[in-house]
């Protein structure tokens, strides 16, 4: 078994560098001479510019509120995973409940997957960062913004919708980028 999960994670990985790659090659909007990069030329030609303090424009960081809320997600669902494995590897459970735990992990697997899919899916709107938690039939979704309006909050609830189809309330909050 472990053999053929290999095998998948070895054929993922493979595909997902071609595709990664054949994407470099064939970016239409390339304007790198990549030889420029080893000549002494470059060097020469290049001058350092003053910048005015006026025109520095104050950007906002990025919040790691969302880093220690997925560290804390990330050990409660570990702790349970362990759980469910010692369950699976103890003989003191019959073929039944060993069967229902390994159908729990698989699932917590799959709900892990899907988060994280559809955080990427969040991010790719133009957020900065995006936290989404799904238990049950309710997704808890949480955008790092200054603002959301209703389409936006709309477009991000059709979103988890059409990704899960499983879910039926879907909450968003936005998070504004200072504590």
């Amino acid at each position: 078994m472990k053999v053929k999960r290999r095998t998948v994670w070895l054929l993922t990985l493979l595909s997902l560098a071609a595709v990664i790659s054949v994407y470099y090659v064939f970016e239409p909007n390339r304007d790198v001479d990549l030889l420029t990069i080893f000549t002494d030329d470059t060097l020469k030609e290049t001058t350092l510019t003053g910048v005015n303090e006026e025109e520095i424009l104050k950007t906002t960081s990025e919040s790691y509120l969302f880093d220690e809320m997925r560290m804390e997600i990330s050990n409660e669902r570990s702790q349970i995973r362990d759980q469910l494995t010692q369950k699976i590897a103890s003989d003191q459970y019959s073929a039944e409940e060993k069967n229902e735990a390994y159908n729990e992990m698989n699932a917590l697997i799959e709900q892990e997957s899907s988060e994280s899919m559809l955080e990427m899916l969040i991010e790719s709107l133009g957020y900065s960062d995006a936290l989404v938690r799904v238990e049950g039939e309710k997704a808890l979704v949480t955008v790092l913004t200054d603002e959301l309006s209703k389409q936006q909050a709309n477009e991000i609830i059709y979103i988890v919708r059409s990704e899960l189809e499983e879910v039926s309330d879907v909450t968003v909050n936005p998070q504004s980028n200072y504590y």
